[in-house]
């Protein structure tokens, strides 16, 4: 293990450690930690094209409810290893890697010496990745998603063709191609607010933009084929798996379009301890929401961690 950067960059809570992890397949992962009390710890899962830094705020009020925080960057985003040096591009090999991640920054003492029960926190594709992980036996007391990807929006006839092009034109370096109609830009830094597909706040996405022009190290572009391919893959997988009976809170905006909100209550509503919460004119970033919305998902979430904690 080697100490990583932890950048200063708008609203991230001082006090946090990073450091360099290394994955079963020698992967380099960086994860950082925030001591908050003994109530317990929570492991939070971005989503894509996600870094550690952007939940500076939401550490900062977990840590307020006197609990541990630790939060992970992706092998092949924010400062962990890129498959291949590129920003402009995202690509995983399987998604099944991505739980190789997960086990690193479990293992690693310092966070093993980490008081209290554990809650697995999840975002987006950090929300597939995580009903994954509980699947394969993540010994948490309880999880929390925010618009988890479980679902993509898009005909099927649009995902065959993925998997076509996947397939044959792997030999020539297809399956590295972006998904049509992405880009190999970072989505905020060329997206004006208005009309953006992330969030109603405009001080949130601010604050996206302000670390993304600070430290553009941290960006990730569009999906390449590949990738798509290996997630509907895992979608199709975890909607048919079994489980494990701990309480389940859930959150959907009525104006997700990320992520296929179908796929996301079907999933939900199914689970064996669940609890599913709509939140009214809320975008993909529930977490990064106006202060309103996040006033009510907060009294949610306390309400929830109440009770389990």
């Amino acid at each position: 293990m080697a100490t990583a950067p932890l950048h200063d960059l708008l609203d991230v809570p001082v006090g946090g450690k990073a450091i360099f992890v290394s994955a079963k397949d020698g992967t380099k992962i960086r994860i950082a930690y925030w001591q908050g009390g003994d109530r317990g710890t929570v492991l939070l899962l971005p989503g894509r094209t996600e870094y550690i830094e952007k939940y500076g705020r939401m550490v900062a009020k977990l840590q307020s409810r006197n609990m541990n925080v630790v939060v992970i960057d992706w092998r092949g985003q924010g400062l962990s290893q890129r498959h291949d040096e590129r920003r402009d591009r995202g690509y995983v090999e399987s998604f099944q890697h991505y739980q190789q991640d997960i086990a690193a920054a479990m293992n690693a003492p310092e966070i093993v010496a980490l008081q209290g029960p554990r809650t697995l926190f999840s975002h987006s594709m950090g929300g597939c990745i995580a009903l994954r992980a509980l699947v394969d036996g993540l010994d948490v007391e309880a999880a929390v998603f925010s618009s988890p990807m479980w679902g993509l929006p898009g005909p099927a006839a649009a995902k065959h063709v993925l998997n076509a092009v996947n397939t044959l034109g792997r030999p020539f370096g297809q399956h590295k191609a972006l998904v049509p109609g992405t880009k190999p830009t970072y989505y905020v830094t060329v997206n004006a607010f208005e009309g953006n597909e992330l969030t109603n706040d405009a001080d949130h996405y601010a604050m996206f933009k302000s670390h993304l022009d600070a430290e553009p190290n941290l960006g990730l572009g569009g999906p390449t084929i590949h990738w798509a391919v290996e997630a509907i893959k895992e979608m199709d997988a975890l909607m048919k798996a079994s489980v494990p009976d701990i309480p389940v809170l859930t959150f959907l905006g009525t104006q997700e379009i990320v992520v296929d909100g179908k796929a996301m209550k079907s999933r939900a509503l199914s689970l064996p301890n669940t609890r599913f919460e709509v939140i009214e004119n809320g975008k993909h970033e529930i977490w990064m929401e106006t202060p309103e919305i996040q006033a009510q998902v907060w009294d949610i979430m306390d309400q929830f961690l109440d009770q389990i904690l």
